[in-house]
């Protein structure tokens, strides 16, 4: 038989083993292929005002260039082990390490460049497609059209030439090193499989979900008001990170098999078949990946909770643009609200007009803040806030020495706290006018411009302000101290009402506002994002649920020998498989889990930098994510299947 006789035979005889491989580059390479192409793509130009991600799509490129490199080199590690003894088959009948190399060689660049071709097909297919999805999320009005771009081709083929070079030095260092009966034991050796538990598994054990839980609740009350500088809140964060790693590290690496020990004792040693195939063969085997679960729990993670917090900011984008533009538009300065009520009325646009003076003032609040707050670099007894009239406020009505708070950004309420009364004094250039709190309210009334940073604003009774009004600190205040609030009666007449705000060129005339264009803008911004996040997320999704299933592949055609005993002794094809769901669902289902809680916590503890709704948004992520990781763990109780109908 020649030589490339014998490359074609092992390419058909392995091919089987390589779908899931073949289907992953061809899939890596898509993406990669379709997302650089988006680099190239003319209908980015039409997107360039609203969509400035160039430099996004640069640093995710190269993001996904490490994805998939350290996948394909981790599968090609499983996949040459895997024909180990073939290798040393091949050196018993006389051949070189040169020459079984070469034949190595040649049947990876057939498969691995083959799949290339498909993926940069399917890629260029599904480019249209993967455009109109970004046009879509961030609201850019352009037409998609297909376009093939030359550069994202020689791109593609020079990042997956490359590491095509890197797993053949991989390749040429293995057979390099191996003997002959070292080959025929790699697969023998590759799992550690021990028996016993140890004290000290049992103590790594313990410290691994020890430090899990200090890490889940330290970010629970990292913004609760205990901490009370910023050293201490980056010292926290630092703490909840290699906590969290380092514990699912020792997690994987004892608390399983502790956890599983003790439920095998309580049975006193005596499991059914289930157990035997799910409990205890995960117990054996878990700890010697334990690293690469460690990587793939994190990296999941860290997926989930970025994707989670980008779609909450999209989820809540109208909603914050609510808060910062309480009305259809807000009007700075006076001038730039009279030429758009003119053109409004000019247009026959019927619209209402709130107009509310606003003035800015030192404010002691000492009695009503938290205690904490002292330490976040700002004096509670002079906090420059903007006051305004219970006149403004449509059904407020407050007695002479009275007043309330309102506009409290969820943000800024997990860091600073107020009491639900107490005294606070606004301090005007000569005097000082105490007033008695009696109220926190949710509503915000005045746009973000007259505003400072999201603390609430305090409302005052009418003679309280005319008295600030007369002896104002002239050094604190604004440009303008009268806001103007302008809402269309009829919402079909609001399109039309923004172009005209747009051709008069307010936005860039002053700091006005209008809410639909601000919500427009944060869901642009906010869409790209999801956008890069969720093409990374699903290209890691894939290959690491593949890495996943290359490893159960490996450890049924180990335990192949075991099915055929059990299978002698009476068990049937459907009780061995009862306990390979059982299995399965822990081997996916427990990186899983674990994934999800680390980044239910972490989205948990800052959401609301992000926005103000966070269950809808953070749930739909997570269903998303667990059905197309499940997706791995079926096709691996399928090849589990085939394994054992062949064992007998």
């Amino acid at each position: 038989m020649s030589t490339n006789q014998l490359i074609l035979k092992n390419l058909r005889k392995n091919l089987k083993n390589y779908l899931l491989y073949v289907f992953a580059l061809v899939f890596t390479v898509a993406l990669y292929f379709s997302f650089v192409t988006l680099q190239f793509d003319p209908s980015m130009d039409a997107a360039e005002g609203s969509v400035r991600g160039a430099g996004a799509i640069k640093a995710a490129s190269v993001l996904l260039i490490v994805i998939v490199t350290v996948f394909l080199l981790y599968a090609n590690t499983i996949f040459i082990k895997r024909r180990s003894k073939e290798i040393g088959l091949f050196q018993l009948i006389g051949m070189t390490k040169g020459k079984i190399f070469w034949i190595l060689t040649m049947e990876n660049f057939i498969l691995y460049f083959s799949s290339i071709l498909v993926g940069v097909v399917a890629g260029f297919s599904f480019s249209k497609l993967i455009l109109l999805v970004l046009f879509k999320v961030t609201g850019v009005d352009s037409v998609a059209q297909l376009h093939f771009a030359p550069e994202a081709l020689s791109q593609t083929l020079l990042v997956f030439g490359g590491i095509f070079l890197l797993i053949m030095a991989m390749n040429y260092l293995f057979i390099k090193k191996q003997t002959i009966l070292s080959l025929f034991r790699v697969l023998s050796s590759s799992e550690e499989m021990v028996k016993r538990i140890s004290v000290w598994e049992i103590l790594i054990g313990i410290t691994g979900l020890l430090l899990i839980s200090s890490g889940y609740y330290m970010s629970s009350k990292m913004f609760e008001g205990d901490l009370t500088s910023v050293t201490m809140l980056f010292l926290t964060m630092i703490y909840i990170l290699g906590s969290v790693i380092i514990g699912t590290y020792l997690f994987y690496k004892g608390s399983v098999r502790f956890i599983f020990h003790l439920i095998r004792k309580k049975k006193d040693g005596y499991l059914s078949i289930n157990e035997v195939l799910s409990l205890s063969s995960i117990m054996f085997r878990m700890k010697s990946n334990a690293f690469l679960l460690t990587v793939i729990t994190t990296v999941s993670a860290l997926a989930i909770g970025l994707l989670s917090l980008s779609y909450i900011s999209y989820y809540s984008a109208e909603k914050t643009a609510g808060q910062n533009v309480p009305n259809d538009f807000s009007i700075y300065h006076s001038e730039d609200a009279d030429s758009f009520k003119k053109a409004l009325d000019d247009a026959n646009i019927p619209f209402s007009v709130k107009e509310i003076e606003v003035y800015q003032a030192d404010v002691n609040m000492e009695n009503v803040l938290n205690s904490s707050a002292g330490g976040l670099n700002f004096d509670p007894s002079a906090v420059q806030t903007p006051v305004i009239g219970a006149s403004s406020v449509e059904g407020l009505e407050l007695a002479e020495g009275e007043a309330i708070l309102s506009g409290y950004s969820s943000m800024l309420a997990s860091i600073i706290t107020f009491e639900d009364s107490g005294k606070i004094e606004v301090n005007g250039l000569t005097e000082q006018f105490p007033l008695e709190y009696s109220e926190l309210q949710d509503d915000f009334l005045i746009s973000l411009p007259f505003t400072t940073g999201g603390f609430p604003i305090v409302v005052v009774d009418d003679s309280t302000l005319e008295k600030l009004a007369s002896d104002l600190d002239p050094e604190i205040q604004r440009s303008s101290s009268l806001y103007t609030g302008i809402d269309i009666t009829h919402p079909e007449d609001t399109d039309q009402a923004i172009n005209i705000f747009t051709e008069l060129d307010l936005e860039n005339t002053g700091p006005n506002d209008s809410q639909q264009l601000t919500s427009i803008a944060m869901k642009n911004n906010m869409g790209f994002m999801m956008f890069i996040v969720g093409f990374l997320g699903l290209t890691f999704l894939v290959t690491s649920g593949c890495i996943l299933y290359f490893k159960q592949v490996d450890e049924s055609e180990e335990e192949k020998p075991n099915y055929t005993i059990l299978r002698k002794l009476g068990f049937t094809q459907w009780d061995l498989l009862r306990g390979i769901q059982a299995k399965q669902l822990f081997n996916f289902g427990i990186p899983l889990v674990v994934g999800l809680l680390h980044s239910y916590f972490a989205v948990q503890s800052g959401w609301f930098f992000f926005g103000s709704e966070v269950w809808t948004p953070m749930i739909i992520v997570m269903l998303i994510y667990t059905g197309l990781y499940s997706i791995f763990g079926f096709l691996s109780v399928l090849s589990y299947k085939k394994v054992i109908k062949d064992s007998l």
